[in-house]
């Protein structure tokens, strides 16, 4: 049994902000109240005094590279990083060696999963090999846990293929989320077309790639009653494309449209790509300040409605490589709380609310996880965070340390991530 006490509680799924005590028994979220006695009870006790109390955090887009890639990442020490940052809940892209297009993959990685503290969810892919010629089979890869597909890392470029896949999917409700990048417009990925580009002296990634894709996805997503998550968006034109398909979905009562902003894409420009070369190399680019801020506003309006790591591992070795060989991405489990605490609250007036909506509870409900709340009889998944408190960004859980933002201050200090009642991570 656990009593947590004098901390703010913020549950966007139930639109609370109070001081309240929480009382934990049997791995879930026995009671709420303004004042919990200690004397009435016998327990652990965390005192909160100071720090916001919420559910956990969720991030649906992230890479723990196994199998096939351990050296970059495992399930042992992505699920380590994840509870530092203060997520209780992953889901793993497909991307892996092999794809996470067969039931053995899936299964493999949701068992290595469970033997972690957190929660491990994983996609499986669209396409066999992520290939982007043949469906998997679907049917059998939710039979045996996969939440949801994706190809992430590679788009899916044969339109009547994906609407296939859109409409095999929308008839189990089953998400599917896109990258949205036309490699027939890219000359070097990773990298802005413009004023980065320029800079090295490369063709870059045009911002034309994504808002090709993403206005034809959407299409398809609209007349298949899809439930489409755009993945990691960068432009300011691509935010208002899924601003008016929101709506349309809306008047029409169709598809469900979701869409995901990362941490560095909102904090960022092209500028850190000029500074930190291979570090802030990914997919899509850092791109210009107008696109950013147009981020930030589709984060504000709900436009976009999730927070999404996109954490990506890879070694100090292929980081290190020329600028157009070196791997894109970047890690980012460890930094998104702290960064939305600095960037969209601290500058852009967010509220805490706002913040963990888009970190916890709307990702949740994207893949009808059971998380994203604090309600009596939830599991009793929790982080627990100081939010007037800054920390130097280093010394990382993960196996990589792949990061523009290693060395910087950042305001958010994650004080203890709770699983079914047990702290999985404490500061």
């Amino acid at each position: 049994m656990l009593l947590i006490k004098n901390g703010l509680v913020i549950d966007p799924s139930q639109d609370l902000c109070e001081k309240k005590d929480i009382y934990v028994k049997d791995g879930r979220i026995l009671g709420m109240e303004e004042k919990i006695s200690t004397a009435a009870v016998e327990c652990d006790m965390i005192d909160a005094t100071g720090c916001i109390v919420a559910p956990g955090l969720v991030d649906v887009h992230v890479h723990f590279r196994d199998p096939g890639f351990t050296y970059k990442e495992d399930v042992e020490t992505g699920a380590k990083a994840a509870a530092r940052g203060g997520y209780t809940s992953v889901v793993l892209m497909a991307n892996t060696k092999p794809v996470a297009d067969n039931e053995d993959t899936v299964s493999y990685v949701i068992n290595k999963g469970k033997q972690t503290d957190i929660k491990v969810y994983t996609c499986a892919a669209v396409t066999k090999g992520m290939a982007g010629k043949e469906l998997t089979d679907m049917d059998s890869l939710l039979a045996c846990g996969a939440v949801g597909f994706t190809d992430d890392g590679i788009p899916i470029t044969d339109e009547t293929l994906l609407e296939e896949a859109f409409r095999k999917a929308s008839e189990k409700k089953a998400p599917v989320s896109l990258h949205e990048e036309n490699p027939e417009l890219i000359i070097n990925n990773g990298i802005h077309k413009g004023k980065a580009s320029e800079h090295f002296g490369i063709g870059g990634s045009p911002r034309e790639a994504e808002i090709s894709l993403i206005a034809r996805d959407l299409e398809i997503a609209l007349r298949t009653n899809a439930v489409l998550n755009i993945q990691h968006i960068s432009t300011k034109e691509g935010v208002e494309l899924v601003r008016k398909a929101k709506i349309r979905a809306a008047q029409n009562g169709t598809a469900r449209i979701h869409a995901e902003a990362t941490p560095h894409h909102f904090s960022l420009t092209e500028e850190a790509a000029i500074q930190y070369g291979t570090l802030a190399k990914m997919n899509p680019p850092l791109r210009e300040e107008e696109d950013r801020l147009a981020i930030i506003e589709g984060l504000r309006d709900g436009t976009i409605d999730i927070i999404a790591t996109d954490h990506a591992p890879h070694s100090k070795e292929e980081k290190e490589r020329p600028l157009t060989e070196a791997p894109s991405g970047i890690i980012g489990l460890e930094t998104a709380l702290s960064l939305g605490v600095s960037r969209l609250v601290g500058e852009n007036g967010f509220t805490h609310q706002q913040l963990l909506k888009c970190m916890s509870t709307n990702p949740a409900q994207m893949y009808a996880l059971n998380a994203g709340t604090l309600a009596v009889g939830a599991p009793a998944d929790l982080v627990i965070y100081d939010p007037k408190a800054s920390w130097t960004v280093g010394d990382y859980r993960s196996k990589s340390s792949n990061s523009p933002f290693t060395g910087q201050t950042l305001q958010g200090v994650v004080r203890y991530t709770i699983v079914d009642g047990t702290v999985v991570y404490k500061s």
